[in-house]
């Protein structure tokens, strides 16, 4: 019964997309089991390129359920927009192949005015929050006020519940941050409509999970973010609202951890961010954009430039500890082609004293008081799309990859060469 979880290991953006694409061929169920429609899962096939938010990486793969888990909260609209996106492309997603489970949370477009209103409110300290409603919509979850998919199983008395929600939030809206409040009516009758249209696609998450493990059968965990954007363990407070690591998988999809048998964390050959907060490796400089160019870093649900860097090696060995990772799969080493030499981050400084560790668990400012300590490397030139073989990698990319292994103690299995899915070296 192998249940294996996929998780970012820096700031999210990573590539999980691909990497779950790449492993759904042996699975059964790929799941998502937090965050909502902020994050943007890529994956480009024959040519096209696919930009999920919602709807599990998996998707592509005729054989396989996918799975929207109870950690997640979903915006009715972008899901009924990704499931027609993708009818019209051809693929299936019939109530038998996506399933909704439902006590994942609902967001309103009220949560998404809340979350810019606060957003706004915080003027300097802002955190760079997508204004998807995904702060709120937690916060009502854990206040016991929120609006759960089951209850779409009734569509008018979901609607009530909407009316109820929508003016609770409308009142906030305007006593709290002078804005005009949002149409209560216009919005139960979009609820209304959507639950009558998604309902069929509900599901007891736990319950599937639970016996396709009982079966044997594969359970491929998708997390969305980044290990250093978790709720508990991220640079707090600029971190998203969910539990991002690999433990957010069992509460997000309700299943226990003698289930587990691989959690990969996927890492870029680089660093990046999005957003405000602490970032050591940040490269402001030509080598810092000619990364963003060569590697496309532009937030696939915001449009937004990242922030990129050097590789962070206290940071990979954080994600290790905190997420128990048994493996990594390193994305975008074609972007790093031509660069000379490489950085690495191997230690942090501070008024003579270095630590090899990440101090993520005190928080932002905690992290911004140190400082990288770097080790060079060598480059290469050689073009490594077409590579497919660990020997078809140059000597220097391969060494490259060699001290990825030795500073985070697990093997990279998995090395994406390219954007495209078959772009890729197993090992």
């Amino acid at each position: 019964m192998p249940a294996i979880i996929v998780v970012g290991a820096q700031w999210g953006d990573e590539g999980k997309g691909r990497v779950v694409d790449d492993l759904a061929r042996e699975a059964h169920i790929v799941a998502r089991y937090n965050g909502g429609d902020n994050a943007g899962h890529t994956v480009v096939a024959q040519g096209h390129v696919l930009r999920l938010h919602l709807v599990p990486s998996g998707i592509l793969h005729p054989h396989v359920t996918c799975l929207i888990g109870a950690g997640v909260v979903v915006n009715l609209v972008q899901l009924a927009a990704e499931l027609d996106e993708l009818a019209s492309l051809g693929v299936d997603v019939g109530p038998e192949r996506v399933k909704l489970a439902a006590a994942a949370h609902i967001i309103l477009p009220t949560h998404r005015a809340l979350d810019g209103a606060r957003e706004a409110a915080r003027g300097r300290e802002a955190i760079g929050t997508t204004r998807r409603g995904i702060g709120p919509v937690y916060a009502d979850k854990a206040a016991r006020v929120g609006l759960r998919a089951g209850q779409m199983a009734d569509p008018e008395a979901f609607g009530e519940r909407v009316k109820a929600l929508v003016q609770a939030h409308n009142r906030l809206l305007q006593e709290h941050y002078g804005l005009e409040p949002l149409p209560t009516d216009e919005m139960v009758a979009e609820s209304v409509a959507l639950a009558w249209r998604l309902r069929p696609y509900l599901a007891d998450g736990s319950e599937l999970v639970a016996c396709a493990l009982a079966a044997g059968q594969t359970v491929l965990c998708e997390g969305a973010q980044g290990t250093l954007l978790d709720l508990d363990h991220g640079t707090y407070p600029y971190v998203t609202s969910s539990s991002c690591v690999a433990g957010g998988a069992l509460t997000g999809l309700g299943f226990g951890p003698q289930a587990v048998t691989r959690v990969i964390g996927v890492a870029k050959a680089y660093t990046t961010r999005v957003g405000a907060g602490p970032f050591p490796t940040e490269l402001t400089d030509a080598i810092g954009d000619r990364i963003r160019e060569a590697g496309g870093e532009y937030g696939t649900t915001t449009g937004r430039p990242r922030r990129c860097g050097w590789l962070d090696f206290p940071i990979l060995r954080y994600a290790a500890q905190v997420n128990g990772l048994t493996e990594l799969a390193l994305t975008k080493l074609d972007v790093l082609t031509g660069i000379h030499p490489l950085r690495v981050a191997v230690a942090y400084e501070r008024g003579g004293e270095r630590i090899s560790r990440f101090p993520g668990e005190w928080g932002a400012e905690e992290v911004a008081r140190w400082q990288p300590v770097y080790e060079e490397l060598p480059g290469w030139d050689e073009e490594i799309r077409s590579a497919r073989r660990w020997e078809d990698l140059p000597v220097a990319a391969r060494a490259y990859v060699e001290r990825i292994e030795e500073a985070v103690g697990v093997p990279v299995t998995l090395i994406g060469v390219g954007p495209e899915r078959e772009e890729v070296v197993l090992r």
